[in-house]
């Protein structure tokens, strides 16, 4: 067994390897990461930052996934539970809908978009 540490999108893991073939050698016990390791070579892409705060009024994503369609424009009525928009995530829809009735104010994401859990998509006042 093998002990490895990775670092994707900034965030660090330590993850244990077994080589298949390899002779077994006593185990031997992972010892504590002090400070987390950057392994990246590349800048961040700006669609990986922070997703933004959601404010009062946002529609907020379910899971994180890809906009694929927005069904609403600005200034358009909508109703509770009408769709809205549609997320893909794991090669599968999910359509969100209004969790108020009012008017949409304003549309923070584009379609082919990645979205985070949580993260406001639609704002409706």
């Amino acid at each position: 067994m093998k002990y490895l540490r990775i670092s994707i999108e900034g965030k660090t893991y330590e993850v244990g390897v077994e080589i298949l073939g390899e002779t077994a050698a006593p185990a031997a016990t992972p010892t504590p990461v002090s400070a987390p390791v950057s392994a990246s070579v590349s800048a961040p892409v700006a669609s990986a930052a922070a997703p933004a705060a959601s404010a009062p009024g946002d529609v907020t994503s379910p899971l994180a996934g890809r906009v694929v369609a927005i069904g609403v424009e600005v200034g358009q009525t909508v109703k509770e539970g009408d769709q809205i928009l549609t997320l893909e995530a794991m090669k599968m829809n999910t359509f969100v809908c209004a969790s108020k009735s009012g008017t949409v104010s304003a549309i923070k994401v584009a379609v082919g978009d990645a979205v985070s859990e949580g993260q406001g998509m639609i704002t409706i006042s």
